[in-house]
């Protein structure tokens, strides 16, 4: 039950995004698609979404943990380690999250006669397996720095408000603690959202049928565009998603994962 309303939550928030990321978002034009789509239409690509989160959270907990049990193992420092098995864990999830996040961008910027199955059927017809991946060095890029950034940051908050409020890095935090550690974590995390919008631009392009463009030249023609602004649309709704994505997944995590080994 938590795991859907999480995903549902997620496919809401990457709706915000990419409204947010459009040339030029507006209040009015954001309202405009509300009374045009309904409240529905923020859950647009639900069904690519939940493959998505489903397949993405069981490569990241599995690929990090191990990562993370393997640095602690080798006497690594627990933030050197977070930022090791986040980024390891990151950048492992490319391979399910290429296409599924390339679907739910194709239905929610194409017209409303594109479906999930449509678009996956074409593309297939036209491109095959490589035609899922526009924009999966932007997608690496951005995994392998957002759970490393999580992952770290969330465990560098731990260290110093251990040190801060106990005057000892070891002592162990309530939950409520380790929830706002793991909610300042995930804001931290979003330092690196020009990853996000290069990846938009570059799958939205690829749907659209337009000319391939690199990652460094969408962020040379975006930065020309609309500035240093430009690189940081959508990063309010983005800091919502890394905050619940920190608590689920590097906090409950966790505190899993000690429930279990007591």
């Amino acid at each position: 039950m938590l795991g859907r309303v999480g995903r549902s939550i997620s496919a809401c928030l990457h709706r915000l995004l990419w409204h947010a990321h459009t040339p030029s978002p507006r209040v009015a034009e954001f309202l405009c698609h509300l009374v045009s789509g309904g409240i529905g239409s923020f859950w647009k690509g639900i069904t690519p979404k939940l493959v998505e989160s489903a397949s993405k959270g069981a490569v990241l907990l599995y690929a990090k943990e191990a990562i993370d049990d393997a640095c602690a193992g080798a006497g690594i420092g627990p933030t050197a380690a977070g930022f090791l098995a986040g980024g390891g864990g990151g950048v492992c999830q490319t391979v399910v999250m290429g296409p599924c996040t390339f679907l739910v961008t194709a239905v929610v910027t194409s017209g409303k006669d594109t479906t999930v199955s449509s678009q996956l059927a074409r593309t297939w017809k036209e491109k095959g397996i490589v035609g899922f991946y526009p924009g999966g060095v932007a997608i690496a890029f951005r995994q392998a720095s957002n759970w490393a950034s999580r992952q770290g940051f969330t465990q560098a908050v731990r260290s110093r408000y251990r040190k801060a409020a106990y005057g000892d890095e070891a002592k162990k935090l309530s939950v409520t603690e380790e929830a706002g550690c793991g909610m300042l974590g995930g804001m931290l995390s979003c330092w690196n959202h020009p990853f996000e919008v290069a990846r938009i631009e570059m799958q939205a392009r690829a749907v659209a049928g337009e000319s391939y463009m690199s990652m460094t030249t969408v962020f040379r023609s975006v930065y020309a565009q609309y500035g240093m602004e430009g690189l940081f649309k959508g990063v309010i709704p983005r800091m919502g998603l890394n905050i619940w994505q920190t608590l689920f997944m590097v906090t409950g995590a966790g505190l899993i994962k000690e429930r279990l080994g007591q």
